[in-house]
């Protein structure tokens, strides 16, 4: 009998073990769903050469500008994902809006408030004012109240996590711009469309591209058009909301021309907490029902704060990770991120991403980076500026160096826990082979593989030797 039990467990295990992603635990049916759809767009991936990107259309509005990289670009069709950058002047209103997509921020620069509408979830904040009446020639007073849904602050260094189909509006409180550099998976699972991404506006008129972008070939991505009460009927508008026909119309925003991000005069004054401090406490996974896992998620993590890294040498810098161990939301977006700073001429070591395309952003500085593909030709080998972007797809192996004023980067991946695979350093592969197969692979004596092995003791951000120092002054 005991016999008979210690069968039926160990093809329990097996069977268990057949179904787990690498790394991960069982595939839920929608994430099944979405690795089928990446791997119908493999054949899209015939990347040959690469380069570093900027953004071709430019969209002024009255307090910012909107920038959009081009979603038919062969890196960005390979990888299933659009980019986006917003310009936020002080006291810029995003408008609220929706995507087809799940969208992850991340802010480069300055600070404010942000909300996302979560549909079902109650709300949760409330505020009282008082307003002044009279009736018949006699004062009164009346109490008015305001609910709405929560809203959470950011900073610089923020990740704000947005899923497909959930609306969200973006404020900016301080006396600096802020800049909010995103990326949307449009082959994720969330997305039932084509592979465009579709931003469906609830607030705004009309708005047309500024001269620079007039001269870039028209491709299929959507720019900013009118809200989606514009298709509506105004009749129908002023019944569904009980409201007048004047009031209908406003909502269609017909005469607004101020674009997507407008002035709020007399500042935004809406019910918040007050502005966070540092918060060092990582978001917990809630098992006491939905309404608490997604009406109470944390949707930003900030990755900017040096206690944070994951990897750290203090001669060349710094690596933090964050995927959903850290960020639960992610999840349900099924996208990670990284945030590299590397010190003057530090380089990170070549590696590869083992489960994910990663796009990496250049968020300051210059960065020199090599890409190399499956047949062992660079497919990329140049300078990475601040503002550019360039993907690297999955597999191919990638390494970095900074400039000569450092250079750092936001790196944007499409699985919720990206793994990469270092090729040199204390954790790599080649560390972990034994040294009689490095040296018939490499046809190398015994002393060669070992220093092969063991002269880097570094994990994965290195400190620049003083040939290294000479290539990347040469370069930069």
């Amino acid at each position: 009998m005991a016999a008979l039990i210690s069968l039926a467990l160990f093809f329990l295990v097996l069977v268990h073990g057949s179904v787990a992603q690498f790394g991960r635990g069982p595939l839920q049916p929608q994430q099944q769903q979405q690795q089928q759809q990446r791997f119908r767009r493999q054949s899209e991936c015939r990347v040959e050469s690469l380069s570093a990107l900027e953004p071709n259309r430019r969209y002024e509005s009255e307090a910012g500008v909107t920038e959009q990289w081009d979603q038919n670009n062969e890196q960005l069709e390979c990888a299933g994902v659009a980019a986006t950058r917003h310009t936020i002047a002080p006291r810029g209103l995003l408008l609220p809006s929706f995507d087809n997509a799940p969208r992850l921020i991340y802010v480069v620069q300055g600070s404010g408030i942000t909300g996302a509408i979560i549909p079902g979830c109650p709300e949760s904040f409330q505020s009282f004012q008082q307003s002044e009446q009279r009736e018949g020639g006699q004062g009164q007073r009346q109490r008015q109240r305001d609910q709405h849904q929560k809203i959470q602050h950011f900073r610089q260094g923020d990740v704000i996590a947005i899923p497909a189909g959930v609306a969200h509006w973006t404020y900016n409180d301080r006396e600096t711009p802020v800049v909010l550099v995103s990326v949307l998976d449009t082959s994720n699972y969330a997305n039932q469309l084509d592979q465009n991404h579709r931003r469906f506006r609830l607030a705004g008129g009309q708005q047309q591209q500024s001269r620079q972008s007039y001269q870039q070939q028209q491709t299929r991505e959507q720019g900013p058009s009118d809200n989606i009460f514009n298709g509506f009927n105004v009749e129908t508008l002023a019944e569904a909301f009980g409201v007048s026909r004047e009031t209908a119309r406003k909502l269609q925003s017909q005469d607004d021309n101020r674009g997507s991000i407008v002035r709020v005069e007399n500042g935004l004054q809406v019910v918040r907490p007050p502005r966070r401090e540092e918060d060092e406490e990582q978001e917990q996974f809630r098992l006491n029902g939905l309404e608490e896992t997604q009406c109470s998620a944390k949707l930003t993590y900030n990755i900017a704060d040096p206690t944070r890294a994951d990897v750290y040498n203090p001669q060349a810098g710094r690596i933090t990770s964050l995927n959903s161990q850290k960020f639960p939301i992610l999840n349900v977006l099924q996208l990670s991120a990284e945030r590299g700073v590397l010190y003057r001429n530090a380089l990170l070591a070549p590696q590869w991403n083992v489960n994910a395309h990663s796009v990496v952003y250049a968020t300051r500085g210059n960065g020199r980076v090599q890409i190399v593909g499956e047949q062992g030709r660079p497919v990329f080998d140049g300078e990475l500026r601040e503002g550019q972007l360039v993907v690297v797809p999955q597999s191919f192996a990638v390494v970095k160096q900074a400039g000569n004023k450092g250079f750092e980067y936001v790196a944007f991946k499409t699985n919720d826990n990206a793994m990469n695979s270092p090729l040199v350093g204390k954790t790599s592969v080649i560390r972990a082979m034994p040294e009689d197969v490095l040296m018939n692979s490499y046809r190398i004596s015994r002393e060669e593989a070992r220093r092969l092995k063991y002269n880097r003791e570094e994990i994965a951000v290195f400190a620049p030797r003083f040939q290294s120092q000479e290539r990347a002054a040469a370069l930069f």
